[in-house]
């Protein structure tokens, strides 16, 4: 008992200086008053990196064969010579223009902000794309945030700009949202997708408490304010009110799907069940098996890559709090498995 008692201060202590040193930081970023919002479009020429690294390649090998080496200041001489010639040939001008945007989904799709950006900077664009290619990989998360997000990527179909999904490790449920949203889905053969299904899972230590003879009071103006709480007692009523809930939410979460991919048998396939990419395309849930390297390099051929990424810009003091606040968050959602038991996600 000794022992649980110093590792319980040392805990609290511990929390302590934690908590001290957040609200120091959450302080000193309100008053800093330079990162509302602020960031900056970066744009990376992939056709150009694709071109360099095959020359970079072509001339090591070249100079690896027998007799055919040149002298070290030779190819130095030649690498700053296709350097030095930024101007675009006629080919290279009569391309069709491809932009690539990367989506990294967690729970509460996080990097939304970042898409808004990316999407708005796109539609502005003198020169509309002819394709836009969307990297994603997601597990889904929450319903509302991802209901943003695919909204988002819905965009570019009312500016008639074509839009490709390419999933190389997963794009489930709040992932599937997003991805449904493209004119194609191209799936790596390994992929998941699907789990068209909403879950939401909430603990209850109310019994808990009356042992301990705490009392929870709960009041709410409206009988359906509050369905299921953590602390108080749950009712039958309750518990009907919010399955209903979960019931209207895959409603709207099937109509969504349906509405842009009407050949799906959503009443086989909105079960909730995960499918890899090679029976996903056999029950029609994407369009094409290959990764999106091979897409790329394809499209490379006739069409001119380039991918933008919104970056937000902080404060050090700004950063180094949302360090500190995502490695605490990432270490208390890892000991109590938050994610799969208090929120309701697609």
């Amino acid at each position: 008992m000794e022992l649980l008692g110093e590792y319980g201060l040392f805990l609290l202590q511990t929390l302590t200086v934690v908590f001290a040193v957040l609200f120091v930081l959450a302080v000193g970023t309100k008053f800093s008053g330079s990162d509302d919002a602020k960031g900056v479009i970066k744009v990376t020429d992939i056709s150009k990196k694709y071109a360099e690294q095959k020359d970079y390649v072509a001339t090591e090998i070249k100079a690896a064969l027998p007799g055919q080496k040149k002298s070290l200041l030779e190819r130095i001489k030649q690498r700053f010579r296709k350097r030095d010639n930024p101007v675009a040939t006629d080919t290279e001008l009569e391309k069709k223009l491809a932009v690539i945007l990367e989506f990294k989904g967690d729970i509460k799709a996080s990097q939304v902000s970042a898409l808004r950006e990316e999407v708005s900077a796109i539609l502005a664009m003198d020169r509309s794309p002819n394709c836009v290619l969307l990297k994603l990989t997601s597990p889904g998360g929450l319903v509302n945030t991802y209901g943003l997000a695919s909204s988002q990527l819905s965009r570019f179909k009312d500016a008639g700009i074509e839009l490709v999904a390419c999933v190389d490790t997963v794009a489930a449920s709040g992932g599937y949202m997003m991805a449904v949203c493209a004119d194609r889905i191209i799936s790596a053969p390994f992929a998941i997708l699907g789990s068209i299904g909403v879950v939401a899972q909430i603990p209850n230590i109310n019994r808990f408490l009356k042992n301990r003879d705490i009392d929870v009071e709960l009041h709410t103006a409206g009988t359906n304010k509050r369905t299921l709480t953590v602390l108080g007692e749950n009712t039958p009523e309750g518990r009907k009110k919010f399955k209903e809930d979960l019931t209207q939410t895959h409603d709207l979460f099937k109509a969504w799907i349906a509405a842009r991919r009407p050949g799906l048998d959503l009443d086989s396939l909105a079960d909730g069940s995960i499918f890899y990419g090679t029976d996903a395309l056999e029950k029609g849930l994407c369009d094409q098996i290959a990764t999106s390297d091979d897409i790329l390099m394809q499209m490379n051929r006739d069409h001119q890559l380039i991918s933008l990424k919104w970056h937000q810009k902080k404060s050090l003091v700004a950063r180094v709090g949302r360090d500190v606040s995502a490695a605490v968050s990432d270490q208390i959602d890892a000991f109590i498995h938050r994610s799969n038991q208090d929120f309701t996600r697609l």
